[in-house]
């Protein structure tokens, strides 16, 4: 082995699996495979060659990973992880030729995975090496039989209109069809997350997901969304929280409109930091709350480092790359702006999930990460259908546009607190002048 390729996997790659949980041994002190159980083996021999790690869990040989050094693109070198896979003399299965389910490729910067047991997969880059326990759940999930239920199963709800069904019908298929990452794009008004909490319903239940995220960027969307799943009726004529556990982070009471009822239950740290396959949840929660979790405050947006009410309750955890099977990113299109790009990338990149964006005006920076819609329903359509009212266009002239406002002393005006939007009646202490430039 060239030195720069042995000083990569000791400095980076064996720190890389460290982290995650596994434990490296050379393949000469290996006596009886099947006593590993959260290993990745140096050097592991096939008859194609020595793979650079092969990762066993509980007794099973799972993975294949190939090392190099930084200046190659691990992408091009998953070939050889194949290889070795097809070589391998240990084996729990066979797929296509392959005797090894799960590949990676690094140059100690970049990862490269591939799940082989499908005909039509796709390699994917990922954040982290996967832990032991989430090789384990991959292995062991039936992903076959999932697809097969949304595939044969009507998508029957109360209420859900013909274009919502569409919609679920079209990300559905993409699923299938083993995409990673999904858009649809559906007019303001048109019931994107009543649609979408049906299609979270039918993946929960089919068993395609057992831990769904759904991200938003404020935290009265967030509020809202919790309420949307708190008051869902299922095809079973039940609340959705009554066969799924809905968790969302912590909420104040302005969140939610007066004569509405908040009583959704605040995720459990462990949900993340130790996901199970006991767990099945939907989580509903702020872009900017999960940033921090993520990577501590200094790591999200720069609003987020000053709120108090974020940073209360909210630090730094350690979440695996697997807490979540899909993440559903709501008014994707608001977090992909140039300023808030890399944050909001960062968060949804470092989890190996199926990512579904929702957005009513698909940009060129919401298609670049999630691809082109899999589904449109226009404004303009929504209108022809009945389900929209058109709008008309008013002109009015703005005297305070056009000549600003004063304010006199004793006037009676209404002060907001920033801080919990709260409204107060006060008394102006002095004169006051608004032009038109401060007012636009």
């Amino acid at each position: 082995m060239k030195e720069t390729e042995w000083l990569i996997r000791k400095n980076k790659i064996n720190r890389a699996l460290d982290s995650t949980g596994w434990t490296i041994v050379p393949h000469k002190e290996i006596t009886n495979s099947f006593l590993l159980q959260n290993h990745a083996v140096e050097e592991f021999p096939t008859n194609n060659g020595p793979a650079d790690y092969a990762l066993f869990v509980n007794g099973k040989l799972l993975g294949v990973i190939e090392a190099k050094k930084t200046e190659i693109n691990p992408q091009n070198v998953l070939e050889q992880a194949k290889r070795y896979s097809k070589g391998a003399e240990i084996t729990i299965g066979l797929w296509n030729e392959y005797k090894v389910p799960f590949l990676y490729s690094t140059n100690g910067e970049i990862i490269y995975f591939a799940d082989v047991r499908e005909e039509n997969y796709y390699s994917r880059e990922i954040s982290q090496f996967h832990t032991p326990q989430a090789l384990e759940e991959m292995f062991n999930k039936n992903i076959q039989s999932a697809k097969s239920w949304l595939a044969n199963t009507p998508i029957n709800f109360e209420k859900l209109r013909p274009y919502q069904r569409d919609a679920i019908a079209a990300i559905e298929k993409a699923l299938i069809d083993n995409k990673h990452r999904v858009m649809i794009a559906m007019a303001t008004g048109t019931g994107k997350t009543f649609t979408i909490v049906s299609l979270i319903y039918r993946l929960l239940k089919s068993g395609f997901a057992r831990r769904i995220l759904f991200l938003v960027d404020r935290r009265a969307l967030a509020a809202q969304s919790a309420q949307a799943f708190a008051t869902f009726i299922t095809p079973l004529g039940n609340k959705f929280n009554q066969e799924y556990e809905v968790y969302s982070q912590k909420f104040r009471k302005e969140d939610f409109d007066e004569n509405e009822k908040f009583n959704v239950e605040v995720l459990p740290n462990e949900y993340l930091t130790s996901p199970s396959t006991s767990h099945t949840f939907v989580y509903v929660s702020t872009i900017q709350r999960m940033a921090i979790n993520l990577y501590g405050k200094e790591g999200s947006f720069e609003e987020s480092q000053n709120d108090p009410e974020i940073s209360e309750d909210t630090d730094k955890i350690n979440i695996p790359i697997h807490a979540f099977d899909v993440i559903i990113a709501d008014v994707c299109h608001r977090g992909y702006t140039s300023k808030y790009v890399n944050v909001w990338r960062n968060v949804l990149n470092h989890f190996d999930a199926i990512k579904i964006g929702l957005t009513a005006t698909p940009a060129a920076h919401t298609t670049a990460y999630f691809g082109p819609p899999v589904y449109k329903y226009s404004y303009e359509q929504a209108v022809l259908d009945g389900y929209l009212v058109d709008y008309r266009a008013i002109k009015i002239r703005s005297e305070v546009r056009i000549n600003g406002i004063f304010l006199k002393e004793g006037e009676l005006i209404e002060v907001i607190d920033p801080q919990t939007g709260r409204k107060k009646i006060d008394e102006l202490e002095d004169e006051r002048e608004f032009n038109a430039e401060e007012i636009e």
